[in-house]
């Protein structure tokens, strides 16, 4: 068993506060997982690629029902950015849902797999720039951590390492398939901001 295990944001148990420094940690995250997964083979990259999916999956939809509507109301000219960044995330879903398809020793498994990193990466930049630095620049800290208590009830729902006393990969997964992480997710991020519906 590798020893290569990413720490999930928030590992350190210091408060997080701040959404964007949380958001930005969690882009720290899935930079790492891609790092395992290309470094590894097998089972241990199988796992590693389950663990990026699930984060993936969870930090696209907090950032969908917190950073979106937020930079839609606020940001001049949002609704475009917003429309820009979800076809971005239309695109790199559909690619992983293929890759999800395929088994992580397929051959056409990493190509592709470099192909989704590039597009996550400028997904992520672009979201720094554009959403991230108007955020910190227009909130003040109540709001910034409002929306990172509901970033942190998300990212709950799909830890980059097994939940202690789920031993194995495979009973991990059995929390649930991709579609139904993201219906909990929303329903987690929307309590965390006392919205019930």
């Amino acid at each position: 068993m590798s020893d290569l295990r990413t720490p999930q944001a928030g590992d350190d148990r210091a408060p997080d506060t701040d959404v964007v420094s949380l958001l930005m940690r969690q882009h720290g995250d899935i930079r790492n997982l891609f790092d395992e997964v290309e470094a590894t083979k097998g089972d241990e990259r199988r796992d590693a690629f389950r663990r990026l999916v699930r984060l993936l999956a969870v930090h696209e939809t907090a950032e969908e029902e917190v950073v979106h509507p937020f930079a839609r109301r606020g940001l001049p000219g949002g609704r475009q950015v917003v429309e820009d960044r979800l076809a971005e995330e239309k695109a790199a879903k559909e690619s992983l849902a293929a890759l999800d398809g395929l088994d992580t020793d397929d051959p056409t498994f990493m190509p592709r797999l470099l192909k989704l990193r590039a597009d996550v990466q400028a997904h992520a930049r672009a979201e720094e720039r554009y959403e991230f630095a108007h955020i910190r620049r227009s909130t003040d800290i109540t709001e910034l951590a409002s929306m990172a208590k509901a970033v942190k009830a998300a990212e709950a729902m799909a830890p980059t390492r097994p939940r202690p006393g789920v031993e194995s990969a495979a009973a991990n997964m059995a929390l649930g398939p991709v579609a139904a992480l993201m219906d909990r997710t929303k329903d987690a991020v929307r309590k965390a901001m006392g919205k019930d519906g």
